[in-house]
């Protein structure tokens, strides 16, 4: 899988019929919902019975997911897809290979890392523009969700592949299985509503940074802060013990970004309407923020 991963690296695959296969990912069959955000589960600084009870939550709910949130997950990617010029990542667009130039010409490399990807969010939202995905997340179901999805639509691994993985253990800052070239110099690194679920935000925006390259952009998507989400019912008591951090003011976004060297050209957004989902039978409302930084 990390051959494919480092072919496509080295090499361009931008052929019009290569990027149809990025269009046709737009038909939303598997992405991650909003109260149970697919994220890498953090596992140090946790009790281990925590994480086992964490870990087993997500990888046996992912199979279910896209079904359950299918509304609110098409509202976040729409507002990925409205905002993409914003995020100033010089994207590798249809455009490229028209206006009278070969069809065979090579389009610019654009490379995402989708971390704590589960089954997809960010990776389908930014499909249009980039040559190339790669998501890591630790649990198996939601790694096989992604892959899974994505074979279904005719991609190749060489250009959308998720990999099981963990960047932001305190007590193992360089994972052997993901130090090869083809983990590294990306031109986008993004989270999709998981960094609520990690233990140490500013940890996770310092082992993202390491990835990109001299200009690459963080993006994130999180809730601003909030009350705790409900814990009554099934869905809501597993769901509460995922939680470590009840969303983030821009004040607070701003000074992690800055503290990992991807300050340059900063910039917060709020979502208008926010997002309504349901859980155990109750609509509740969050507002969501876009935030980006270029690495110095």
């Amino acid at each position: 899988m990390s051959d494919q991963i480092h072919k496509s690296h080295s090499h361009s695959h931008n052929t019009e019929q290569n990027h149809s296969h990025w269009k046709s990912v737009l038909i939303l069959s598997c992405v991650a919902p909003i109260l149970l955000c697919v994220a890498s589960l953090v596992i140090s600084q946790q009790s281990p019975d925590n994480v086992d009870a964490q870990y087993r939550y997500f990888n046996e709910a992912a199979s279910t997911y896209n079904s359950k949130f299918g509304k609110t997950i098409q509202q976040i990617i729409d507002e990925i897809q409205k905002h993409h010029e914003w995020l100033g990542v010089d994207w590798a667009e249809e455009s490229d290979s028209e206006n009278g130039e070969s069809a065979a010409a090579e389009k610019k490399t654009v490379r995402l890392l989708d971390y704590a990807c589960g089954t997809g969010l960010v990776s389908r939202a930014l499909a249009p523009y980039i040559t190339q995905s790669v998501g890591i997340d630790l649990t198996e179901g939601m790694v096989k969700e992604y892959n899974t999805a994505a074979r279904n639509q005719g991609i190749p691994e060489s250009e959308m592949v998720a990999v099981q993985g963990n960047l932001i253990d305190a007590n193992d800052p360089s994972p052997p299985k993901l130090a090869g070239e083809e983990f590294y110099n990306f031109d986008i690194a993004a989270v999709g509503l998981g960094f609520h679920h990690f233990d140490d935000p500013a940890l996770a925006t310092r082992r993202l940074a390491e990835r990109l390259k001299k200009g690459g952009v963080l993006f994130i998507v999180d809730f601003l802060p909030h009350q705790h989400f409900p814990a009554d019912g099934e869905h809501g008591h597993k769901a509460a013990k995922t939680v470590t951090h009840m969303g983030f003011s821009q004040e607070e976004v701003k000074k992690m970004f800055e503290d990992a060297g991807v300050g340059s050209s900063f910039d917060y957004k709020t979502i208008g309407k926010g997002v309504v989902f349901e859980a155990d039978g109750k609509q509740l409302s969050r507002t969501v923020f876009l935030a980006k930084g270029a690495k110095l």
